[in-house]
């Protein structure tokens, strides 16, 4: 049971993200442009190591993503005032109208995803993987319970 329903999870959201892919390249964009734009919609004034942890990236991953949404007129640098080294990460009124494209775009696969469940089964589904994900999150690191037993 367990194997194969991680693997269900793991395949269903592989399968979403090509979905998604393929759909975000109709308006020129990546899921990971679209996450590292919606994860900033979310914290405009980051900087670069904060939003990198975010992301769950490097963060000379993310500079170059950032230096292509940069030249993209997408997002913008600005000097962190409390540090001059420091720069702030903000979105630009261009990214507005393709972060809401790319929003539409999600919800419909949503839609499309989620045909033929009812909503019943769609809030249970909904609470099963919030239990999922809360249990994972507050599960001990292994080196938590090797120090522990050790």
């Amino acid at each position: 049971m367990s194997d194969s329903l991680g693997f269900l999870i793991s395949d269903v959201s592989r399968l979403m993200r090509r979905r998604f892919d393929e759909r975000a390249r109709e308006v020129g964009a990546t899921r990971a442009q679209w996450r590292t734009l919606t994860t900033l919609s979310r914290n405009e004034g980051l900087n670069q190591g904060a939003l990198a942890d975010l992301l769950e990236v490097e963060p000379i991953t993310l500079c170059r993503m950032i230096d292509r949404l940069e030249e993209s007129g997408l997002v913008e640098r600005r000097r962190d005032p409390a540090d001059r080294r420091a720069w702030q990460l903000f979105l630009t009124d261009k990214s507005k109208p393709i972060l809401a494209d790319l929003r539409r775009m999600a919800d419909d696969l949503f839609v499309q995803v989620l045909s033929g469940m009812g909503e019943a089964e769609r809030t249970a589904l909904g609470k099963s993987l919030e239990r999922m994900r809360a249990n994972l999150l507050t599960l001990p690191s292994p080196r938590t319970t090797e120090t522990a037993h050790g």
